[in-house]
């Protein structure tokens, strides 16, 4: 079986794959103080509770944005798992990155467009609603372009709350009924809501010049649904967008070593 790890700044999400299939997710928050002994009691629980042996897992593939945590991973695979686990960079994907530094493009940013590429075959922009709002460009010849990187959602109402004494914390699960709000937590989420679709509408059309084409625009991301919902040129949502692209690269990678 086959153990995918996206380690992002806010949460991790774990994906347990049998071949193709994803039998099994769970999604837990980042802590970057965490032990490779505490993260086994963690993953142990969640395969105790599905029936899976760690001795099952023959194979670890892992995206990280969180430097602090891969050597509590690292130790991880090797003392719990017995293998070396597979790390994703622009080395170890077969995606040509034209970008400055390649180095400099997150592993999550690379996945998602390995997994976008793998499932559409065409130019694409991929706008990830995660800790940062990122727009990442891809030709129709499969090559990493780059992209955009603005604050996400959530690192915003959480700075309103913070720095504005008067202003609530707001949870952005729904949409607001309109952008004129009646009171403060509604004139917030409109802010928030329609004022980050009309970033990703502007973003868009400007990318769309650069690139001379009319690129396939998909959302992936915690806020990817509710986005979908305000945005007039977000065209699809992938939730799953990440695990794909890491089980992909996973076969690549077990192809490579054959």
């Amino acid at each position: 079986m086959l153990l995918v790890l996206d380690v992002g700044n806010t949460h991790t999400v774990i994906g347990l794959y049998d071949n193709d299939r994803l039998v099994h997710d769970w999604r837990i928050h980042t802590e970057i103080r965490l032990t490779d002994d505490e993260l086994n009691i963690i993953i142990s629980r969640f395969f105790r509770q599905t029936g899976i042996e760690s001795s099952a897992i023959e194979q670890t593939v892992v995206s990280c944005v969180v430097p602090p945590l891969s050597g509590a991973i690292e130790s991880f695979c090797n003392k719990y798992l017995g293998h070396e686990p597979d790390w994703v960079n622009h080395k170890t994907v077969d995606m040509p990155v034209l970008l400055k530094n390649p180095a400099e493009v997150g592993a999550d940013r690379l996945v998602n467009a390995i997994a976008a590429y793998e499932k559409y075959r065409c130019a694409l922009v991929i706008i990830d609603f995660g800790t940062a709002t990122t727009f990442d460009c891809i030709s129709e010849k499969g090559e990493y372009l780059g992209g955009a990187i603005a604050p996400g959602i959530g690192i915003s109402a959480e700075a309103l709350f913070t720095k504005a004494s008067k202003l609530p914390r707001v949870e952005l699960i729904d949409v607001p009924e309109c952008a004129i709000g009646k009171e403060t937590v509604a004139s917030m989420k409109s802010g928030l809501l329609y004022g980050y679709a009309d970033l990703v509408d502007g973003m868009v059309r400007r990318i769309r010049r650069e690139m001379e084409t009319s690129p396939k625009v998909i959302a992936t991301g915690g806020l990817g649904v509710i986005l979908n919902r305000l945005s007039e040129t977000i065209e699809s949502v992938e939730p799953g967008l990440t695990l794909e692209g890491l089980q992909i690269l996973a076969k690549k990678i077990a192809a490579n070593r054959v």
